[in-house]
């Protein structure tokens, strides 16, 4: 693995020249992506000219999937990353789900971590800014990102152009109706870099969409688009899977 956050193959670190060719004839291996975020860099990098480095490279990134793919686990092992640098992170989650409790990013596994809130009509530039007169921080982190409103998600981009501080979003798509979240929509538009966090439907397929189910486990057609739930309440399924449980079928 290279500090560039992409595998070689095997002996790909020594080069050579065949026997009676030259060097024309050298073959060099073609990297192939992670599908990890790239880690922070080193811990010399976090201090002194390193922080010139750390804010040229501010980003805002999306990470999106549907329901019960890992996406706070990933921002949480992303968060521990830098940590484990000797970096600071700045988590905020929204304040309206409180399923791990009020200030706190939560995972399915069992893992957590403190972290400040958003609400709406709150000014992220500003909360941003606040945190970094306290103190220098590597990235900031938000959970949840599908509740944001638009102008926050134009904050976020503010707060990477004009602060120069890196912000990696998690959140879902779409909502159980197929329709784009208002906060995701615009972090689509306006993301530098996009991440899809994958999980699977009961028939083995990629799942890209989600449904809502009553206490009976019948799928909701109509309905607020923002309830606060889990398993018991959502089910992630391949689009074929969903329009069945949707009821879009075609007869004959």
């Amino acid at each position: 693995m290279t500090g560039d956050g992409v595998r070689e193959r095997k002996g790909a670190g020594v080069c050579s020249i065949p026997k009676g060719g030259n060097a024309q004839d050298l073959q060099f291996p073609i990297p192939e992506p992670s599908p990890f975020p790239r880690s922070p860099p080193p811990l010399s990098l976090a201090r002194g000219r390193g922080r010139r480095y750390l804010r040229a490279m501010a980003k805002l990134y999306f990470h999106y999937s549907t329901m019960n793919a890992g996406k706070s686990t990933l921002l949480l092992q992303a968060a521990y990353n830098y940590r484990e640098r000797g970096m600071e992170t700045f988590l905020i989650t929204a304040k309206l789900d409180n399923r791990a409790g009020d200030g706190c990013i939560g995972s399915r596994i069992g893992i957590s971590a403190p972290a400040d809130t958003f609400e709406a009509g709150e000014d992220l530039l500003a909360k941003i800014a606040r945190r970094m007169d306290a103190g220098p921080i590597a990235c900031v982190f938000i959970d949840e990102a599908q509740f944001l409103e638009p102008d926050q998600v134009w904050q976020l981009a503010r707060a990477v152009d004009d602060l120069r501080v890196p912000v990696m979003a998690y959140g879902l798509r779409v909502d159980f109706q197929g329709h784009l979240f208002p906060g995701s929509a615009t972090l689509l538009a306006l993301a530098d870099e996009m991440r899809e966090a994958r999980t699977i439907c009961h028939c083995g397929k990629k799942a890209t969409m989600v449904v809502r189910q009553d206490a009976e486990g019948r799928a909701l057609t109509d309905g607020a688009q923002v309830q606060i739930g889990g398993n018991e309440t959502y089910v992630s399924l391949c689009r074929r899977h969903w329009r069945e449980a949707m009821g879009d079928t075609v007869s004959g």
